[in-house]
């Protein structure tokens, strides 16, 4: 008798779909993905600001992974970097049109965020744990 072997984890390679799955999302997160990226993004919705407003804003971040994270986004079409002919210079950088394309994504994540918390602080109330999977 022929039986199909059942499905063990690591035995069979994964399906192209899978495969195809894990590469795109590999691929967003390589984008957009780190502890900062995000945050860069939502701190610049609501407009254009200098390197110093981002790092006040961002609590956190220091100014060399502040200013890498703003060159790999530059580099990736998040973010545009603007010197005014000013004396003093002005650095101002503000969203590209194609940072839009993370409205839906970066919601998603609120949603989600917001939802867990309440799902943590209620099994902790009940339950008397510590709130340390909390971040």
């Amino acid at each position: 008798m022929n039986e199909v072997p059942e499905r063990t984890h690591g035995v069979f390679p994964p399906t192209r779909e899978c495969m195809n799955h894990l590469e795109a999302v590999s691929d967003a997160l390589y984008a957009i993905g780190g502890k900062w990226k995000l945050r860069i993004i939502i701190s610049l919705s609501d407009g254009g600001k200098r390197f110093n407003e981002l790092q006040r804003l961002i609590t956190g971040i220091s100014a060399r992974v502040l200013s890498n994270e703003l060159k790999d986004m530059e580099l990736n079409g998040f973010v545009k970097r603007t010197v005014t002919s000013e004396s003093p210079a002005v650095v101002l950088y503000e969203l590209m049109p194609y940072s839009e394309s993370l409205k839906q994504v970066i919601q998603a994540l609120a949603e989600w965020g917001a939802s867990h918390k309440e799902k943590i602080m209620r099994e902790a109330s009940t339950t008397g744990a510590s709130l340390s999977a909390k971040r």
